[in-house]
């Protein structure tokens, strides 16, 4: 019989026959396990309502000090008590809930103990896949290479500023349409239009843009387009290997925490940190980094054919390769640009029922357990 992932694990190796047990010694662990059972499950059950609470406050450190507490023989022995009784499949599925406390984290090691504890228990199969290069080849990425290799020209791939492409143009062409006809209808509205730009105007200087990203994310389009662009950062990093601490997609929110841009997937390299906090930065950390920055701008060109947003991710990768000693030229950022959007446009293509599983998840607002089970799901084989 094959066992799913949330199957118990004091269930593995279990027959499903109804056979007694003729040993006289498992009669007296049955007997032992069975007593303890209702001795401790009243505790067992308070222990795991205390876990619940720890998650909806997103207390990380608290669910995960519980979920290792249990690792123990005498709890463990209590829940898997509690597993017999039928509850095995709940209690396992809560595993996965600690995900969803990793967003109000503010030690990101504690997000990394998370990923690391759950990939232990075998729920995450593909966590960390692909560490290191996807594709061998040529690092040396020009236009012509990527068109070969893509289909798309390099111009299809670089941020549009609002406007002048995509449905924005088509929104920009309509405000401007609708202005003209209330014009040659004599209708006044400079004095209301003069307010309208002076909002948007303070809009993007004082909070970046966040008002006008928040009206824009209603138009269905927009922010299909804006999850089809987290769900790329969300997948590599899966499958590289970085813990993700959350995916905000409310600019609001966003702004709140700090992020650049109407909406942001947060992720952690354990192992660019401590390079960083040496003063050196391998070249494989370095790749890994950039995949992941590239892969929202890699998503977007894989579905729509090009990209619109990723000016952000841009802007964060020129600041990190400025920091390298020595810095990167403006012709070897270009390159290791056009590298990196290959590498992720590769994996994303290899791995499009994953990530088109994350999209569908973020845009009915499922919570990053969620999104994970999904896209370990989406790439389990069919059996």
């Amino acid at each position: 019989m094959a066992l799913s992932p949330s199957c118990p694990p004091c269930l593995r190796g279990l027959s499903l026959s109804p056979s007694p047990l003729r040993s006289p010694r498992l009669q007296h662990l049955a007997a032992v396990g069975f007593r303890r059972h209702e001795l401790q499950r009243p505790s067992a059950l308070r222990e795991w309502r205390e876990y619940e609470d720890a998650v909806k406050r997103k207390d990380l450190a608290g669910a995960l000090r519980f979920l290792k507490s249990i690792e123990n023989d005498e709890q463990r022995d209590a829940v898997e008590s509690v597993q017999l009784s039928g509850l095995g499949a709940l209690e396992l599925e809560r595993d996965w809930q600690v995900l969803d406390a990793c967003l109000n984290a503010d030690d990101m090691r504690l997000v990394g103990s998370a990923f690391r504890f759950l990939k232990d228990r075998g729920l995450l199969a593909n966590f960390g896949k692909f560490t290191n290069i996807v594709l061998e080849g040529t690092r040396e990425v020009t236009p012509a290479v990527l068109k070969s290799a893509t289909g798309l020209e390099v111009t299809k791939l670089a941020p549009k500023k609002w406007g002048l492409s995509g449905g924005s143009s088509i929104a920009l062409a309509a405000f401007l349409g609708g202005v003209s006809y209330l014009l040659s209808q004599e209708i006044d509205i400079r004095p209301n239009l003069a307010a309208i730009l002076g909002l948007a105007f303070m809009d993007s200087i004082l909070l970046g843009g966040t008002c006008l990203a928040q009206i824009s994310c209603y138009w269905p389009p927009h922010k299909r387009r804006i999850i089809v662009h987290e769900a790329g950062h969300l997948l590599v990093a899966y499958l590289m290997g970085c813990p993700i601490r959350g995916v905000i997609l409310d600019p609001i929110v966003a702004m709140q925490m700090g992020v650049q841009g109407q909406a942001g997937t947060q992720f952690w390299d354990q192992k660019m940190e401590s390079e960083i906090a040496a003063g050196r930065l391998s070249g494989s950390s370095f790749d890994r980094y950039s995949m992941v920055l590239f892969a929202g701008i890699a998503a977007e060109a894989l579905v729509y054919g090009e990209a619109e947003g990723g000016e952000n991710d841009e802007n964060l990768f020129r600041s990190i390769s400025l920091l390298l000693e020595p810095p990167l030229s403006v012709a070897q950022m270009s390159n290791q640009a056009r590298w990196s959007i290959l590498q992720s446009y590769n994996l994303l293509k290899w791995h499009k029922a994953a990530h088109r599983a994350a999209v569908e998840a973020l845009q009915v607002g499922s919570p990053l357990s969620i999104v994970i089970r999904r896209i370990e799901e989406a790439m389990t084989p069919s059996r």
